[in-house]
């Protein structure tokens, strides 16, 4: 069994169980569990209960696409979710992880722009950074085992005092994002050991990561607590690089008069 059907099924229970049963056009009636009923998923998507079951338990190898798709219109999948759900159904084994190279051009790139800065991999490893990111985030006094955005945003006490009161809402946007690549990594030990030490690490992560949200990368603005310049609004954005497309960039604005 793969790690992407187990967390294909698991996915699967998170959206069957966040649906309200009225809204879904489900028979009224006396429920023990949230959500809709397996069977009523299955009826909804014009399956059998007991491959529904299966796919739910990760046993069911290989969904059609035609199935997929009629599982996501009956979860009421949003584009994002639907996308989520194909690359999970065709998901095969992954190589053993091991950590990005970031090319010299970019770290040179980074490291020469005036505001906040830093290079992200597959497993959210922080790879590359320039001083403004490190004056912000503190990254270089981080050990080596220790720099890794995931594990920095949602059990480093640091981040807390950077992201103040937005903090809890960074923290479900960077396990949302997380979440897509971890799924079809699941079994990989480098994924697991780190999901362990952010579990150790913040006692919000179990209801959380119950949640099984994802999402993709998008831009937008925070509003964070600066060492030297106080509270501070900033608007970010990352890049894909072309030599490694699991190497992300990801750049800081200050937003002027913030």
């Amino acid at each position: 069994m793969t790690a992407a059907n187990v967390e294909l099924g698991d996915f699967l229970r998170a959206r069957r169980e966040r649906l309200v049963p009225d809204n879904a056009g489900a028979v009224r009636g006396r429920r023990r569990t949230p959500g809709l009923r397996r069977e009523e998923v299955a009826e909804a998507a014009g399956i059998s209960t007991e491959w529904y079951v299966k796919l739910e338990q990760g046993r069911a190898v290989a969904p059609s696409l035609t199935t997929i798709d009629a599982l996501a219109r009956a979860l009421k999948l949003n584009a994002v979710e639907r996308a989520h759900l194909r690359r999970l159904a065709d998901a095969k084994s992954q190589p053993a992880f091991s950590p990005e190279t970031v090319p010299p051009i970019i770290s040179r790139f980074v490291v020469s722009l005036p505001h906040p800065a830093y290079v992200t991999g597959r497993r959210w490893d922080i790879l590359a950074w320039n001083d403004a990111a490190a004056e912000l985030f503190d990254f270089g006094a981080m050990p080596l085992e220790d720099r890794n955005l995931l594990l920095y945003i949602l059990a480093d006490p640091r981040a807390r005092r950077v992201f103040g009161d937005s903090w809890s809402t960074e923290a479900r946007r960077i396990l949302a994002l997380f979440r897509p690549t971890y799924d079809v990594w699941a079994n990989d030990p480098a994924f697991v050991q780190l999901l362990h030490r952010v579990q150790a690490g913040c006692g919000e992560f179990e209801g959380w990561w119950k949640d099984h949200a994802i999402r993709w990368p998008s831009s937008g603005t925070k509003r964070l607590h600066h060492p030297t310049h106080g509270q501070t609004a900033f608007e970010y954005t990352t890049f894909q690089a072309n030599d490694d497309v699991g190497l992300k960039v990801a750049v800081y604005l200050p937003i002027a008069h913030s």
